[in-house]
């Protein structure tokens, strides 16, 4: 409960961390520049060219897109060769410039701007999601107060901190180092490690964390871990660990893309050096080379995958839902297993009051036993507080004045309303010890209300309890339908990892129809939950929103964030974010990814088809460039537009129904 000295205002709270919202700007990064100057000078010449200007004037344009989109790619590349490895951005530069050779500028051109494009956003990604791991530090103030032996006190760094020093936290303030309480009472904000919703009472003897805030109450603590080991700093450590893993798929692609460039140079050097050795005409051979770098060139295959995935990001993102990358949607469609955190994910993340139960004797309603703890609780700054003052407003009661109000930590507080004093606190704090009737009575509902997982909050006029009032974090209205959705569409039941008590967590979880339950988690034990589901060979979809989530978000094969009240850093860890917090989103898009894997299946067998007998035809007969560029494009064309069907609203449509009709199917057997 509430803890501010009598008729005292509460300290000003620590002020937001800025360092969370640290951005490096797009064009702060020479890969973004480079892309960007690309794009512009093929803009001005496509359309000085499709107009019939003179070659002098839209021909340097060209060539300096080539330049500034192509010189990265192509210098990595030529390093890469050093080190005896060949990639596919260094063969799209050699297939640019085989088709300028042969008269097929623009084709050479775009291709360059395509993946110099696609170079930036991987570069802005990357320092995006660094730039929140940084941030993250930040959370730890930069100096704490420490303790003297001779009972002074001087501010120091914290990094300066040792085991074993003494700190004092004083009300608003950030704590300096994980601990112990030697002394002092009082409540301190630690969602940001364990996601509890409610700040959590402390006094002689409990265990604090570094970044979490001290609400009410003077702390004096015995620190226990150096800052380099303290839970934030390994919560930056875990997320920058994961972050560097590749994926299995990742690993794939790498190799397959090694396979293929070295296959495309070697097959383009016998086109042209066997017909040479017998006798071909140097002019004819070249032709025939660098026509079939044209039409053996992977943009059809490149297309094949992209607008499919690309069209579906599209659509996600209409309703509410930011996939990051290519990769992340065609990983949704793979996911087996799911976890989700329980605060801000299945539940709204804001205590309400759920239960009002006046005992019997006291001579008041519902509306009369909120009304007096509104009153007492209306100077107050709790999040329980608040919870009670806003269902007082929601039912339409005015709160009455109140005088003398007092609070103490971890107990409650005290105000004298209409000539009475009114106590609300914690069950425990008040009628612990107490043996009198209307306090068994009292007892019996606490009890009843903490079994259903209700925070219980007792109610108390002139020494007598009146009635007790249940608080609880409300499960989102679609959450049970999401659940069930999820485990149709993955083969497999969600688990609930949270780092909530046992109790509210089991309760929660037998509502959203969740059996699996791990509470009571540090971040480091939810990663722990992920990768002993991987190591069984699971996909895992984790979905969280707060910091104390994010390594498991970068851990998993698949991480979502919801973004309405999601923390910096789990919105630039997660693969995807859930903008407008409605989870019923979730399966919808896990249902749109595997319809963007089958139609790339689709898209592959065609761009195949093309692709090999365009190859067939320049190396048994003929094939006229012309042709050959037109088979090029035409398949590039039409696996494109297969691919951008799922632009569509129907295709949005089709995935939720998709996701309904699983559940409903699984329900049934």
């Amino acid at each position: 409960m509430p803890a501010t000295l009598t008729e005292r205002p509460a300290p000003p709270l620590a002020p937001p961390v800025p360092a969370l919202r640290r951005r490096t700007r797009v064009l702060a990064l020479p890969e973004a520049r480079w892309a960007a100057a690309a794009t512009v000078l093929f803009l001005i010449a496509l359309p000085l060219q499709l107009t019939g200007a003179p070659a002098w004037a839209w021909g340097p344009l060209y060539a300096l897109a080539y330049a500034t989109g192509g010189w990265e790619p192509a210098w990595a590349g030529l390093q890469a060769l050093r080190e005896k490895t060949l990639d596919v951005d260094l063969l799209m530069i050699v297939a640019a410039l085989g088709a300028a050779a042969v008269g097929q500028v623009m084709d050479g051109a775009l291709l360059i701007v395509i993946f110099a494009t696609s170079g930036a956003l991987e570069a802005l990604a990357t320092a995006r999601t660094a730039d929140s791991v940084r941030g993250l530090l930040d959370l730890a103030p930069a100096t704490a107060t420490r303790l003297r032996a001779d009972g002074g006190e001087e501010t120091v760094p914290t990094q300066e901190l040792a085991v074993g020093d003494t700190v004092l936290v004083r009300p608003g303030e950030r704590i300096g180092a994980d601990g112990r309480v030697l002394d002092g009472a009082g409540e301190v904000d630690q969602a940001t490690i364990t996601g509890e919703p409610l700040p959590a009472a402390k006094e002689r003897g409990d265990e604090v964390f570094a970044g979490t805030l001290n609400g009410t109450g003077a702390l004096r603590i015995r620190v226990e871990r150096d800052a380099s080991d303290t839970v934030i700093a390994r919560i930056v450590a875990m997320v920058e660990e994961a972050s560097e893993t590749k994926a299995p798929t990742q690993l794939f692609i790498e190799k397959v893309e090694q396979r293929y460039s070295l296959g495309m140079v070697a097959a383009t050097l016998a086109v042209f050096a066997v017909p040479l050795a017998f006798g071909a005409a140097f002019t004819g051979s070249l032709l025939r080379a660098m026509t079939f770098m044209i039409v053996a060139s992977p943009c059809a295959v490149v297309l094949a995958t992209m607008p499919p995935l690309l069209s579906a990001i599209a659509n996600a993102g209409r309703h509410g839902v930011l996939v990051k990358s290519a990769v992340v949607m065609e990983r949704l469609g793979q996911v087996d297993a799911v976890a989700l955190d329980k605060t801000g994910t299945l539940t709204e993340g804001t205590p309400r009051v759920t239960e009002l139960r006046p005992l019997a004797g006291s001579g008041l309603d519902e509306d009369a036993l909120l009304a007096l703890a509104a009153a007492a609780e209306h100077p107050s700054e709790h999040p329980l507080g608040r919870a009670i003052v806003a269902a007082a407003r929601g039912r339409g009661l005015t709160p009455a004045a109140a005088e003398d109000f007092t609070s103490a930590p971890g107990i409650g507080v005290s105000a004298t309303v209409d000539g009475r004093v009114i106590a609300v606190a914690a069950p425990a704090r008040l009628l612990d010890g107490r043996e009198d009737a209307p306090s068994a009575r009292a007892a019996a509902v606490a009890a009843e209300l903490e079994q259903a997982g209700r925070t219980a909050v007792v109610v108390e006029a002139d020494g007598a309890p009146v009635g007790l009032i249940g608080i609880a974090d409300r499960l989102r209205p679609d959450a049970a339908d999401t659940v069930a959705a999820l485990a149709a569409l993955t083969g497999t039941a969600p688990m609930l990892v949270t780092g909530d008590n046992p109790r509210a967590a089991a309760h929660l979880a037998a509502e959203a129809g969740i059996t699996d339950v791990r509470a009571g988690l540090l971040p480091q034990d939810k990663v722990a939950a992920v990768r002993e589901q991987e190591a069984a060979g699971r996909r895992v979809l984790v979905i969280g929103d707060g910091v104390n989530d994010a390594p498991a978000l970068a851990a998993a094969h698949t991480g979502v964030a919801m973004g309405r009240a999601g923390s910096d850093l789990a919105l630039e860890t997660a693969d995807a974010v859930v903008v407008r917090d409605e989870l019923a989103t979730v399966p919808a898009v896990i249902a749109l990814s595997r319809r963007a894997r089958r139609l790339v299946a689709q898209n592959l067998v065609l761009a195949g088809v093309f692709i090999s007998v365009l190859v067939v035809w320049d190396l048994v007969a003929t094939l006229p460039l012309p042709l050959g560029v037109l088979g090029h494009e035409g398949s590039t064309v039409l696996v494109g537009l297969n691919g951008l069907r799922l632009l569509r609203e129907a295709a949005w449509t089709g995935a939720r129904t998709e996701g309904a009709r699983q559940e409903s199917t699984s329900a049934t057997r």
